[in-house]
């Protein structure tokens, strides 16, 4: 049978003037199909959890634009008025963090949510575009976007080229067939023998790769599969043809409870920090180095913190657990050894 490209390996073969061009034209678009939810919204007010098929409580929040925080962002970004969001949910989304909602237009989960948090705090309009994982990262290059909302973990590395605001723990974790007996138990030595799935480019496959070699040096194996998407994933799952799948735990707590009253439902088999065991991960709104704005979306996270929202973000799409206490520029990441 010939062998057909997959949407993902057409996407990730497009040149990034490409890709800065499909950004250009997303960001422009106001109340395209990236940033349907915000356009119904009145001033000062931004409902989360809308069209979230079920993934989180749909809850209208009051979020006044708080004008010491709108003055600290750079004279630029003032002056356009707009805060340019990339996430990178292409091609499936994950689910409740970022996917496109209910009504098969608006990019909706928790991220983009936070998002139009963080902006409406900043006093801006939050334009949204959606890209793949790799071409997120081209879009803040390019300065096409100004911040990426996409689960994406503070490392050391990726300090080299961004600056980042921290919101939320970062914790991975695996799924296997509720009928599986295999638990993780915080040791990658329980993963001897075992074909377990993750998806490329992540975090968390820079770890099972790492686990991985650990295991050969002591001469066992691992075997680590990747898949065109998720849905290939967890077919792989239920099929038998996998023993785990190693995701961001978010999406993990998800997919078990959209598995619950099927033929093959699904268990989390434990969890692990997305920094290791030495350091608590966390999850971070991702800038171009020195463009001036990681600091005010901090401050930004930090007001919503302590006013409340925060609290009632998580909470709507049961992410309560993953709280942070305060949000912090560059904090430690992931050391360059693992990242």
């Amino acid at each position: 049978m010939p062998s057909h490209p997959t949407r993902r390996s057409l996407i990730r073969g497009l040149s990034a003037a490409t890709v800065i061009a499909s950004l250009a034209g997303a960001l422009a678009a106001c109340g395209g199909s990236g940033d349907a939810a915000t356009t119904t919204d009145a001033a000062g007010t931004v409902t989360v959890g809308r069209v979230s098929n079920g993934a989180a409580r749909q809850t209208e929040l009051k979020v006044p634009e708080v004008a010491s925080l709108h003055a600290e962002l750079p004279a630029a970004v003032r002056a356009r008025g707009t805060l340019n969001i990339v996430v990178g949910a292409l091609p499936d989304g994950f689910p409740p963090l970022a996917y496109i909602g209910g009504d098969q237009k608006t990019l909706t989960g928790a991220e983009p949510d936070f998002g139009r948090l963080v902006a409406a705090v900043l006093g801006l309009k939050p334009q949204l575009a959606n890209a793949t994982w790799e071409n997120m990262f081209v879009g803040i290059d390019s300065g096409k976007a100004d911040v990426g909302f996409a689960n994406i973990t503070d490392t050391e590395e990726r300090k080299k080229k961004y600056d980042f605001a921290s919101y939320r723990k970062d914790n991975v974790g695996f799924e296997v067939l509720k009928k599986s007996t295999w638990n993780f138990g915080g040791n990658y030595e329980n993963l001897a023998g075992k074909t377990v799935a993750v998806d490329n480019g992540t975090n968390q496959e820079k770890i099972l790769l790492e686990w991985q070699t650990k295991l050969k040096a002591e001469g066992k194996t691992l075997t680590v599969k990747h898949y065109a998407s998720k849905n290939a994933t967890y077919l792989a799952l239920s099929g038998g043809r996998i023993d785990a799948y190693f995701a961001a735990n978010p999406g993990v707590a998800y997919h078990v409870t959209q598995t619950a009253k099927s033929p093959n439902p699904t268990r989390s088999a434990g969890t692990y920090s997305g920094a290791g065991a030495s350091l608590q991960g966390l999850i971070a709104a991702t800038t171009k180095k020195d463009s001036g704005l990681a600091k005010p979306i901090a401050d930004a996270v930090n007001h919503l913190i302590e006013n409340g929202q925060y609290a009632k973000w998580l909470a709507a799409y049961n992410l309560s657990d993953e709280a942070v206490a305060k949000s912090q520029v560059n904090p430690p990441g992931l050391p360059l050894s693992d990242s």
